[in-house]
């Protein structure tokens, strides 16, 4: 059994095709599939199901599988050590970041990132709470920007800052009147959510828990819902980063919450078997130093942190 094999196998199970396994491990896709027949002839049973399409692992191989992504971790780990043992940034690093932290923090921290650290290649990914933890456990990604707890006891969540979140009220809402809003102003119909997969929907959605029946519509950006209010539709709820960028008569529409504020948790998360730890560091410091100097002052604030789901 070699790392190569394991490799090999780790690429089919991601992308379930051998050919597309092989571009990704630029080797012919003969050797590919060479190899792990050689595999499954050592090991006595078949990894994958190739009547199935796409191919699917077998019950022994997806045991094989999860233990193979622990081995091709640790020996990314040794050689992360071999290769720098004093510095250890650089090397690629992927990121994902969720739609609603995206577009707002990574461009406080990116250009400063790469200036100080030209060794790391950071690939930064926008995907989705449920899309990020998924390529964590397939170890397609390194870390994540998100929004916690997670209540995921094979990640480590290092939290980063507290994110208030806001009303965005269209002018010709009731509520556009007010001064400040109650929670319970979330049960006045015309509220805009995310689609399902946005962790912020589901904590708008545990704001309304206690109301029902009122009229809501969806969306898959936040950027479309702010343009829809806008145009005096309904009202949204948005997070203190999105809510800096807005001007003139959009910031006229902002509307803040009376204590204990509705409150988001964000956090840099990873897998618990980890090699890259001085780039989580280096992330970890970056972000803490660009950060709105307000937000660091909401950890002892009056607020309430507001669960996922």
């Amino acid at each position: 059994m070699t790392i190569t094999q394991l490799e090999y196998v780790l690429a089919v199970d991601k992308h379930r095709h051998f050919r597309k396994a092989s571009e990704e491990c630029h080797v012919s896709q003969p050797t590919l599939s060479m190899q792990i027949q050689k595999l499954e002839d050592s090991l006595g049973f078949v990894i994958f199901d190739r009547s199935k399409n796409p191919i699917v692992p077998t019950i022994e191989g997806e045991t094989f599988i999860a233990q193979a992504r622990v081995v091709n971790k640790e020996f990314k780990k040794l050689k992360d050590i071999a290769s720098d043992p004093i510095v250890g940034i650089e090397g690629e690093f992927k990121l994902g970041v969720i739609p609603t932290l995206a577009p707002y923090l990574v461009p406080l921290f990116l250009s400063r990132f790469v200036k100080e650290f030209p060794k790391v290649d950071l690939i930064i990914e926008e995907r989705t709470t449920d899309e990020i933890i998924e390529k964590l456990d397939r170890d397609e990604l390194d870390a994540g920007l998100l929004v916690t707890p997670l209540h995921n006891n094979q990640l480590v969540e290092r939290v980063l800052f507290y994110e208030p979140l806001y009303g965005f009220i269209a002018k010709d809402h009731e509520l556009y009147h007010k001064s400040q809003l109650d929670y319970s102003d979330l049960d006045k119909d015309g509220l805009w959510l995310l689609q399902e997969g946005h962790c912020l929907r589901g904590q708008v959605l545990n704001l309304c828990q206690k109301v029902k029946g009122f009229q809501h519509f969806e969306s898959g950006s936040l950027e479309t819902i702010k343009n829809l209010v806008a145009k005096d539709s309904g009202y949204t709820i948005i997070p203190h980063l999105d809510m800096l960028d807005l001007t003139g008569v959009r910031k006229k529409m902002i509307r803040s919450f009376s204590p204990p504020v509705p409150t988001r948790e964000v956090s840099i998360v990873y897998g618990r078997i980890f090699y890259k730890e001085k780039v989580i560091d280096a992330l970890e410091s970056m972000i803490l130093k660009v950060i709105p100097k307000e937000l660091k002052s909401y950890k002892n604030a009056d607020v309430s942190i507001i669960p996922i789901d």
